[in-house]
Protein backbone atom coordinates (compact mmCIF):
# COMPACT_ATOMS: atom_id res chain seq x y z
CA UNK A 1 0.00 0.00 0.00
CA UNK A 2 2.79 2.26 0.74
CA UNK A 3 4.77 1.96 -2.34
CA UNK A 4 1.80 2.32 -4.46
CA UNK A 5 0.70 5.33 -2.42
CA UNK A 6 4.30 6.80 -3.16
CA UNK A 7 4.30 5.90 -6.82
CA UNK A 8 1.45 8.01 -6.87
CA UNK A 9 2.63 10.64 -5.16
CA UNK A 10 5.44 10.91 -7.23
CA UNK A 11 3.41 10.90 -10.31
CA UNK A 12 1.39 13.56 -9.08
CA UNK A 13 4.30 15.56 -8.32
CA UNK A 14 5.90 14.81 -11.67
CA UNK A 15 2.29 16.23 -13.54
CA UNK A 16 2.39 19.10 -11.67
CA UNK A 17 6.35 19.96 -12.41
CA UNK A 18 5.27 19.54 -15.93
CA UNK A 19 2.66 22.02 -15.88
CA UNK A 20 4.69 24.49 -13.46
CA UNK A 21 7.65 24.30 -15.26
CA UNK A 22 6.78 23.57 -19.10
CA UNK A 23 3.37 25.67 -19.08
CA UNK A 24 3.69 28.34 -16.81
CA UNK A 25 7.26 29.46 -16.04
CA UNK A 26 7.55 29.22 -19.85
CA UNK A 27 4.54 31.40 -20.39
CA UNK A 28 5.98 33.89 -18.09
CA UNK A 29 9.27 33.73 -20.17
CA UNK A 30 7.52 33.87 -23.42
CA UNK A 31 5.51 36.71 -22.34
CA UNK A 32 7.35 39.02 -19.73
CA UNK A 33 10.90 37.88 -20.61
CA UNK A 34 11.64 36.88 -17.12
CA UNK A 35 9.31 34.77 -14.07
CA UNK A 36 6.65 36.73 -12.53
CA UNK A 37 6.44 36.37 -8.83
CA UNK A 38 3.50 33.90 -9.56
CA UNK A 39 5.90 31.57 -11.36
CA UNK A 40 8.80 32.06 -8.57
CA UNK A 41 5.89 31.28 -6.48
CA UNK A 42 5.15 27.84 -8.30
CA UNK A 43 8.22 26.73 -8.55
CA UNK A 44 9.10 27.50 -5.02
CA UNK A 45 5.85 25.61 -4.24
CA UNK A 46 6.86 22.54 -6.18
CA UNK A 47 10.18 22.17 -5.06
CA UNK A 48 8.84 21.94 -1.45
CA UNK A 49 6.81 18.69 -2.04
CA UNK A 50 10.21 17.20 -3.67
CA UNK A 51 11.95 17.87 -0.50
CA UNK A 52 9.49 16.33 2.09
CA UNK A 53 9.00 12.78 0.13
CA UNK A 54 11.51 11.52 2.54
CA UNK A 55 9.96 13.00 5.66
CA UNK A 56 6.57 11.17 4.42
CA UNK A 57 8.06 7.91 3.23
CA UNK A 58 10.93 7.12 5.46
CA UNK A 59 10.20 4.54 8.40
CA UNK A 60 9.41 5.63 11.54
CA UNK A 61 12.05 3.44 13.34
CA UNK A 62 14.71 5.71 11.18
CA UNK A 63 16.95 8.27 13.42
CA UNK A 64 16.73 11.90 13.47
CA UNK A 65 19.89 13.85 11.13
CA UNK A 66 21.95 14.02 14.39
CA UNK A 67 21.47 10.65 15.62
CA UNK A 68 23.34 7.77 14.86
CA UNK A 69 21.93 4.56 13.11
CA UNK A 70 23.58 1.36 14.46
CA UNK A 71 22.08 -0.53 11.91
CA UNK A 72 23.83 1.62 8.94
CA UNK A 73 27.66 1.24 7.56
CA UNK A 74 29.14 4.26 9.29
CA UNK A 75 30.99 5.21 6.33
CA UNK A 76 27.83 5.33 4.26
CA UNK A 77 26.21 7.78 7.60
CA UNK A 78 29.57 10.10 6.67
CA UNK A 79 29.86 10.09 3.30
CA UNK A 80 26.33 11.17 3.79
CA UNK A 81 26.84 14.10 5.62
CA UNK A 82 29.63 15.57 3.99
CA UNK A 83 27.42 15.33 0.60
CA UNK A 84 24.60 17.01 2.14
CA UNK A 85 26.51 19.43 3.55
CA UNK A 86 29.04 19.85 0.49
CA UNK A 87 25.99 20.11 -1.71
CA UNK A 88 24.39 22.89 0.14
CA UNK A 89 27.66 24.99 0.41
CA UNK A 90 28.38 24.53 -3.58
CA UNK A 91 24.75 25.02 -4.70
CA UNK A 92 24.32 28.35 -2.84
CA UNK A 93 27.66 29.46 -4.28
CA UNK A 94 26.43 28.31 -7.73
CA UNK A 95 23.85 30.78 -7.26
CA UNK A 96 25.85 33.33 -5.86
CA UNK A 97 28.06 33.66 -8.23
CA UNK A 98 24.87 34.17 -11.22
CA UNK A 99 23.87 36.62 -8.22
CA UNK A 100 20.53 35.52 -6.78
CA UNK A 101 18.24 37.52 -8.58
CA UNK A 102 19.20 35.80 -12.08
CA UNK A 103 19.04 32.08 -10.44
CA UNK A 104 15.71 33.03 -9.75
CA UNK A 105 14.66 34.11 -13.52
CA UNK A 106 14.59 37.59 -12.16
CA UNK A 107 16.64 39.55 -14.34
CA UNK A 108 18.67 37.82 -17.70
CA UNK A 109 20.73 40.38 -18.96
CA UNK A 110 24.37 38.77 -19.92
CA UNK A 111 24.78 34.78 -20.39
CA UNK A 112 27.36 34.18 -18.26
CA UNK A 113 30.03 31.28 -19.67
CA UNK A 114 32.49 31.99 -17.36
CA UNK A 115 33.88 30.46 -14.21
CA UNK A 116 31.54 27.50 -12.87
CA UNK A 117 29.17 28.39 -16.18
CA UNK A 118 32.07 27.76 -18.33
CA UNK A 119 32.49 24.12 -16.60
CA UNK A 120 28.51 23.17 -17.05
CA UNK A 121 25.55 25.18 -18.21
CA UNK A 122 23.77 24.42 -14.99
CA UNK A 123 26.08 24.56 -12.01
CA UNK A 124 23.18 25.14 -9.69
CA UNK A 125 21.72 21.64 -10.40
CA UNK A 126 24.78 19.75 -10.62
CA UNK A 127 26.11 21.52 -7.45
CA UNK A 128 23.12 20.47 -5.45
CA UNK A 129 23.13 17.24 -6.47
CA UNK A 130 25.29 15.57 -3.87
CA UNK A 131 23.00 17.23 -1.57
CA UNK A 132 20.53 14.84 -3.11
CA UNK A 133 22.62 11.62 -2.98
CA UNK A 134 24.15 12.11 0.40
CA UNK A 135 20.18 12.31 1.90
CA UNK A 136 19.86 8.96 -0.09
CA UNK A 137 23.40 7.06 1.28
CA UNK A 138 22.11 8.70 5.07
CA UNK A 139 19.22 7.51 4.69
CA UNK A 140 19.42 4.48 1.97
CA UNK A 141 15.92 2.39 0.97
CA UNK A 142 14.11 1.86 -2.66
CA UNK A 143 12.41 5.10 -1.92
CA UNK A 144 15.43 7.29 -1.31
CA UNK A 145 16.37 6.07 -4.88
CA UNK A 146 12.98 7.23 -6.03
CA UNK A 147 13.80 9.85 -4.68
CA UNK A 148 16.94 10.85 -6.68
CA UNK A 149 15.52 9.83 -9.68
CA UNK A 150 12.06 11.96 -9.32
CA UNK A 151 14.89 15.20 -8.55
CA UNK A 152 16.64 14.56 -11.84
CA UNK A 153 13.47 14.66 -13.63
CA UNK A 154 11.95 17.78 -11.72
CA UNK A 155 15.30 19.57 -12.67
CA UNK A 156 15.71 18.50 -16.29
CA UNK A 157 11.94 19.81 -17.21
CA UNK A 158 12.98 22.96 -15.29
CA UNK A 159 16.21 23.05 -17.54
CA UNK A 160 14.54 22.67 -20.79
CA UNK A 161 12.30 25.57 -19.63
CA UNK A 162 15.62 27.72 -19.20
CA UNK A 163 17.20 26.49 -22.05
CA UNK A 164 14.38 27.44 -24.19
CA UNK A 165 14.48 31.03 -22.83
CA UNK A 166 17.96 31.64 -23.32
CA UNK A 167 18.12 30.76 -26.93
CA UNK A 168 15.33 33.35 -27.34
CA UNK A 169 17.29 35.62 -25.61
CA UNK A 170 20.70 35.37 -26.80
CA UNK A 171 20.59 33.19 -29.83
CA UNK A 172 23.69 32.26 -31.79
CA UNK A 173 25.86 33.33 -28.85
CA UNK A 174 23.57 30.44 -26.74
CA UNK A 175 23.94 28.18 -29.33
CA UNK A 176 27.46 28.24 -29.67
CA UNK A 177 27.91 28.17 -25.91
CA UNK A 178 26.17 24.88 -25.84
CA UNK A 179 28.41 23.73 -28.43
CA UNK A 180 31.46 24.38 -25.95
CA UNK A 181 29.76 23.29 -22.49
CA UNK A 182 27.91 20.36 -21.49
CA UNK A 183 24.37 20.29 -20.10
CA UNK A 184 25.28 19.21 -16.86
CA UNK A 185 28.85 17.20 -16.69
CA UNK A 186 30.74 15.32 -19.57
CA UNK A 187 31.51 16.36 -23.11
CA UNK A 188 28.86 18.95 -25.07
CA UNK A 189 27.27 17.87 -28.26
CA UNK A 190 26.92 19.56 -30.95
CA UNK A 191 23.92 21.68 -31.06
CA UNK A 192 22.21 21.56 -34.56
CA UNK A 193 20.36 24.27 -36.06
CA UNK A 194 17.28 22.19 -35.72
CA UNK A 195 17.95 22.26 -32.02
CA UNK A 196 18.17 26.09 -32.63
Amino acid sequence: MVLTVYLFSAFLLLVASFVIFRIFVRRDYQRKGRLTLRSTTLESLIWGPYFGFPYIYNPSSWPAFWLPDRDLNPLLRYVGIVLIVVGLALGFIAMASLGFRRSFGQEVNVLKQTGLYGLTRNPQIVLFSPLIFGIALRWPSWYALGWVVLFAAMAHMMVLTEEEHLRDIFGQEYVRYCQRVPRYIGVSRRVSNADA
